[in-house]
C-alpha cells in the first residue's frame, strides 16, 4: 500500500473519533467518496492500525444506529421552512 493512502487512512480516522462524523461529513472535509472513507476505515486501516480502526468503527456504527433519527429531524425542518407552520 502506497505510504500517502495509509496517511490518509489514519488521518481519516482520527478525524471520524475527535468529530464525531459521518462517512458523507468525512468525505467532503478529505475531498474523496464515500467509499474511499469506508474502505479505508474498515479495510486498509485494520492492516495498518487494527486498535485505530475499531474505535473509528465504533463512531461509524453509532451514527448508522441514529442517521434514520437524523434524515426524520431533516424532514421535518424541511417542512417547517417549507410550510412555516408547525408539526
Amino acid at each position: 500500500m502506497k505510504d500517502y493512502i495509509e496517511e490518509r487512512a489514519i488521518s481519516i480516522a482520527n478525524y471520524i473519533i475527535d468529530s464525531n462524523a459521518t462517512v458523507r461529513q468525512t468525505a467532503k472535509a478529505f475531498g474523496v467518496s464515500k467509499s474511499t472513507v469506508h474502505k479505508d476505515v474498515t479495510d486498509r486501516l485494520m492492516q495498518i492500525n487494527p486498535t485505530l480502526a475499531k474505535q473509528a468503527r465504533q463512531v461509524l456504527d453509532v451514527n448508522k444506529s441514529e442517521r434514520h433519527i437524523r434524515g426524520g429531524l431533516a424532514t421535518k425542518e424541511k417542512y417547517l421552512h417549507q410550510h412555516g407552520s408547525t408539526i
